[in-house]
C-alpha cells in the first residue's frame, strides 16, 4: 500500500489534484496551505547557478594512496595505505546551465576528499595554467566571456579585446584554441590543481607542489565538426557519458601525480613558481605518483549532491597550505563567499559538503538553514572555563612563507625566463604535432572571421605572432584566403558585353 501524501511538516494532504475553491467554479482560497506550500516550494527549486562552471556533473568514488610521499607532507589523506571517500565535479567554465557540453571551453576538474582531518578540496581545470595571474582582473575576464548586457549575446570582439589586452592569457588561450578545448568526454581528459600549493611534512619541512590527475582512459579529444554536431544533438553529452559509464560498471580512474619543488628553489627558479600562467617543466621537476582516484557511484539526487556541492581551495587540511599565488589567495576568500550567497550561510552543513570522516567542533551559531547545533550546556565563546573546544597549533600544522616588502600594486617580479609568450610558444612548437598545429590554425582563422572591429583583429594577429612568428604569418594568410573566398565574384562577361 502506498504511503499517504503529507505536507512538509508531516500533516496528511486531502488532495494532490484539486485546489480548495469556493464551489467547483469559484475562486481558489489562499488558506489552501498545501497548494501554497507546493507552489512556494516549486518556485524555489532552483538555487542561483554558479557564476562560472555553471554547467557540470559529477560522481562519488575513492582515492587510494599507492606510493609513499610522507617525506613531503604529513596530511593523513596522502599517507601510505590511505583510502578516502571522494566527490568529483566536472564542468564548463563560461557556459550557462543549459549550454551544450561540447562547446569549446576550459573544463573544470574539482575533487573533494572526505578525510579524517576534515574535507580537502582540489579545485582546478583540465589545463595546468589559467588566463590571468591576478584575481582583481577575474570579474572583467568572466564578463568578457559571458554575454553583452544589451543583446544578451556572446561576442567575439569582447572576448578577443580582453585577451589581446591581457598578454598573460596567451598560454591558456593556446590550450583553449587547441585540442584541450574539446575533450572527448570528462572521463578522457586530464585534471590539474593548476595552482602551486605548500606541503609540510611531519618534521615541519616545507615544499611547493603542483597536482596532476592523469586519466587512465587516455587524453582524447573531439574535432570541431563532431563537437558542433553533438552540441545540436545532445547538449548533455558529457553528463550522460559519465553517468552511463559508471552505471554500466565502467568506473573511470585518474592517477594523481605531484611535482615537488624544494622550498628554497622557489626563490631563484627561472619561472615564477607562483604565477598561474606558467608551468614547471617536467625535466626540472618530474612527476611523482601518489595514488589513484576512481569514480564508482553516481549521485542519488543530482541537485542535492552535485548542484549543492561546494568546492573551495580554502578547504585545506594539516600538512597542506596555500602559496603566494595571487589568484589562489583571492580564491580562498571568493569561493566560500560565493557559496554562502548561492547555497546558504550554513552550506557546509548540507550532507554533501559536511565532513564525512571528521567531526566539527567550533563556536559558530545561528544563520539561515542551520541544521546542527551544540548542546544547550556548551559554551558559545572562547576562551571559556567550561570545557569548550580549544585551538591546537601543533595539530593544525599550518604552513606559511616569509615575505618582506612595501605594499604595492604591481606584477610579479620577472625571473630569468619569464615572459607572457615564451611558454605558449614552447607549447605550440614543441608539444603540438603537425596535425594539432593545423587544427589550431583552422580554429584561429574562424575566430579571426568572427571579429568585426579591425583594431581588435590586428591585435589578434599580433597576439599570435608573439606566440610564434610562423603561426602569425600563416594565420594572416588563412584569414585573407577566407575573406577572398567569401567575397562576391564578378560575373564573366558574355559575348555581347565583350563586343560592346
Amino acid at each position: 500500500m502506498a504511503e499517504h501524501t503529507t505536507t512538509q511538516t508531516g500533516t496528511p494532504v486531502a488532495s494532490d489534484a484539486h485546489s480548495l475553491t469556493v464551489g467547483a467554479d469559484g475562486a481558489t482560497v489562499l488558506h489552501d496551505r498545501y497548494l501554497v506550500e507546493k507552489l512556494a516550494q516549486f518556485n524555489r527549486e532552483r538555487i542561483p547557478e554558479r557564476i562560472v562552471h555553471a554547467k557540470g556533473g559529477g560522481a562519488f568514488g575513492t582515492f587510494e594512496v599507492t606510493a609513499d610521499v610522507s617525506a613531503y607532507t604529513r596530511a593523513a589523506v596522502f599517507q601510505p595505505g590511505s583510502t578516502v571517500e571522494t566527490l568529483a565535479r566536472f564542468s564548463s567554465v563560461a557556459g550557462e546551465q543549459g549550454s551544450p557540453d561540447t562547446w569549446r571551453d576550459v573544463r573544470g576538474f574539482s575533487v573533494k576528499f572526505y578525510t579524517t582531518e576534515g574535507n580537502y578540496d582540489i579545485v582546478g581545470n583540465n589545463t595546468p595554467v589559467f588566463f590571468i595571474r591576478d584575481a582583481i582582473k577575474f570579474p572583467d575576464f568572466i564578463h568578457s566571456q559571458k554575454r553583452l548586457p544589451g543583446s544578451g549575446l556572446r561576442d567575439a570582439d569582447m572576448q578577443w579585446d580582453f585577451w589581446t589586452l591581457s598578454p598573460e592569457s596567451a598560454h591558456q588561450v593556446t590550450y583553449l584554441m587547441g585540442d584541450r578545448g574539446l575533450p572527448k568526454s570528462w572521463r578522457e581528459m586530464q585534471g590539474y590543481g593548476s595552482h602551486t600549493y605548500e606541503w609540510i611534512n611531519a618534521a615541519g619541512e616545507k615544499f611547493w607542489v603542483k597536482y596532476h590527475f592523469r586519466s587512465q582512459q587516455g587524453d582524447l579529444h573531439l574535432d570541431a565538426e563532431t563537437a558542433e554536431a553533438i552540441a545540436g544533438a545532445d547538449a548533455d553529452y558529457y553528463r550522460r557519458d559519465l553517468h552511463d559509464a559508471i552505471e554500466a560498471g565502467n568506473h573511470p580512474a585518474w592517477d594523481l601525480h605531484v611535482q615537488v619543488m624544494p622550498y628554497d628553489d622557489a626563490k631563484q627558479y627561472r619561472f615564477n613558481p607562483f604565477d598561474l600562467t606558467k608551468v614547471w617543466p617536467h625535466a626540472d621537476y618530474p612527476l611523482i605518483k601518489v595514488g589513484t582516484l576512481t569514480l564508482n557511484r553516481n549521485p542519488q539526487n543530482f541537485f542535492a549532491e552535485i548542484e549543492q556541492a561546494a568546492f573551495s581551495p580554502a578547504n585545506t587540511v594539516p600538512g597542506i597550505a596555500i602559496s603566494p599565488d595571487k589568484m589562489l589567495m583571492a580564491r580562498v576568500f571568493s569561493y566560500p563567499d560565493a557559496q554562502r550567497y548561492r547555497v546558504g550561510t550554513n552550506y557546509n552543513q548540507i550532507p554533501v559538503n559536511a565532513p564525512h570522516a571528521a567531526s566539527v567542533h567550533n563556536y559558530s551559531q545561528d544563520g539561515a538553514q542551520r541544521h546542527h547545533y551544540n548542546a544547550p550546556s556548551a559554551p558559545v565563546y572562547a576562551p571559556n572555563s567550561f570545557g569548550g573546544p580549544v585551538a591546537d597549533a601543533e595539530r593544525a600544522a599550518e604552513g606559511g612563507w616569509e615575505s618582506d616588502g612595501e605594499l604595492v600594486r604591481t606584477a610579479y617580479t620577472l625571473r630569468s625566463d619569464d615572459s607572457d609568450f615564451g611558454q605558449p610558444g614552447t607549447l605550440y612548437r614543441e608539444v603540438y604535432d603537425d596535425a594539432a598545429k593545423a587544427r589550431l590554425l583552422t580554429t584561429l582563422a574562424g575566430q579571426a572571421s568572427a571579429i568585426t572591429i579591425d583594431e581588435i583583429r590586428e591585435r589578434f594577429f599580433q597576439y599570435w605572432t608573439n606566440v610564434d612568428g610562423g603561426l602569425g604569418t600563416a594565420l594572416r594568410a588563412a584569414y585573407a584566403a577566407g575573406v577572398n573566398a567569401d567575397a562576391p565574384q564578378q560575373p564573366e562577361a558574355d559575348d555581347d558585353d565583350a563586343a560592346a
